[in-house]
């Protein structure tokens, strides 16, 4: 059953003015795990990435509990769009993301990997030891991953990785 205050919320996001829409985000940030399912699907819709953006917003403010509803939304749904503003969205809400970002990697698509990899860039220093702990993975398409972050992770990163490389020699 449709929860008219939810929806409502989730309209002004849609179509609310900017102090609006920052208003429906604080309400559905609230509204704790009971906006999670609407949120992720705003994500989903034919919307301007603006809406999107809001819709991510309150996800990140909602927390932790956003976690595995995205990355299940995430196993589900290859649209560009939709994965984009997912993994930023997971890359916002920090470590406790990194497990299952590297889940959600083993099964996922290229594309959908790459903004996966982006997530983990965003979570920084943190991520590292999980993701360089995927270099001694049987998968290959899961080392070249954690490679490639790595690599994307700038300095911290590609210093993790020359030392892996020194400890596999």
């Amino acid at each position: 059953m449709e929860d008219p205050e939810l929806e409502n919320l989730a309209a002004t996001l849609v179509h609310g003015n900017l102090s609006a829409r920052r208003e429906a985000v604080r309400q559905l940030a609230g509204m704790r795990e009971k906006a999670i399912p609407r949120l992720i699907s705003l994500l989903q819709e034919p919307v301007e990435n603006d809406v999107r953006w809001y819709a991510a917003v309150a996800l990140v403010r909602i927390g932790p509990q956003a976690i595995g509803p995205l990355v299940d939304a995430l196993s589900k749904n290859p649209d560009p769009g939709f994965c984009r503003y997912a993994a930023a969205t997971l890359g916002h809400l920090g470590e406790q993301a990194v497990a299952p970002i590297l889940s959600a990697m083993r099964d996922a698509d290229p594309k959908t990997r790459g903004f996966l990899a982006q997530a983990l860039c965003r979570i920084g220093e943190a991520a590292i030891p999980a993701v360089r702990e995927m270099l001694g993975s049987d998968d290959p398409v899961l080392r070249e991953c954690a490679t490639l972050t790595l690599w994307q992770m700038g300095e911290v990163g590609l210093e993790s990785l020359l030392s892996s490389m020194d400890e596999r020699a």
